[in-house]
């Protein structure tokens, strides 16, 4: 298996555990991706990805309908994607993505969670290096099969196809997002979510109960900030 298959297995943080806070998240993607591509998800692909993810976590169709609506309103507020670099206590590099549409509370709260547990945000570029960003696809396992389906997507970018419970987890380079999902779509395979992780290329592994407990206190404060979409880090 690859470094995507071994980065899933062996992260340890929690992500869109509440189920509140995924229906706020994909909120917060659906509104950055109307104001992008318009309301219409047959012509904005980013916005029928963004379906697929609320659909995933099963939230309803109503809330889907309203967070549309509403990101079509031109009272309604943009949210900016904004990158924060730091690091934890032990030299566990953290890479932290956000929505928000008040970027100085947001900096406020960030800096905070870093410094309470002795750890600090760095300036821009001063982490982001050491992962790599990529997209990955959820599929049904029905009758397709894994290296079939990795060997027909090479030409496409796709580097590593798995299985995980129960589906076809396809892993590529963030640039080839696009092309991946109009490929699938044109072959009638149904997506039953997609996405974008941050991938470590170094890691640092800590063997101390406390050393352990104290990064996972900082994820935990940073991940339980609503202005919060993803957070990834270097320890395994």
């Amino acid at each position: 298996m690859g470094r995507a298959f071994e980065f899933r297995k062996a992260r340890k943080m929690k992500r869109w555990s509440a189920m509140s806070k995924a229906f706020t998240r994909i909120g917060k993607d659906i509104v950055m991706t109307v104001k992008e591509g318009g309301p219409d998800p047959n012509s904005n692909s980013r916005l029928r990805a963004v379906i697929q993810n609320a659909k995933s976590v099963n939230m309803p169709k109503d809330n889907i309908e309203r967070a549309i609506k509403r990101a079509s309103d031109k009272n309604q507020g943009d949210y900016k994607e904004v990158l924060f670099e730091g690091y934890g206590p032990h030299g566990i590099a953290i890479l932290v993505e956000t929505a928000t549409d008040n970027n100085t509370r947001t900096v406020a709260n960030v800096r905070s969670y870093f410094s309470k547990c002795d750890g600090n945000l760095g300036t821009s570029g001063s982490v982001v290096f050491m992962f790599e960003h990529t997209c990955n696809f959820k599929i049904d396992t029905n009758d397709l099969d894994p290296e079939e389906i990795e060997l027909e997507f090479i030409d496409f970018g796709v580097e590593e196809v798995f299985i995980e419970e129960d589906e076809i987890l396809i892993y590529a380079p963030f640039e080839c997002f696009g092309v991946i999902q109009s490929e699938l779509e044109k072959r009638d395979i149904t997506i039953n979510s997609s996405g974008f992780d941050r991938i470590p290329n170094v890691t640092k592994e800590l063997k101390k109960e406390n050393e352990i407990n104290d990064i996972e206190k900082l994820l935990e404060k940073i991940e339980n900030d609503d202005d919060v979409q993803n957070v990834y880090h270097t320890m395994i």
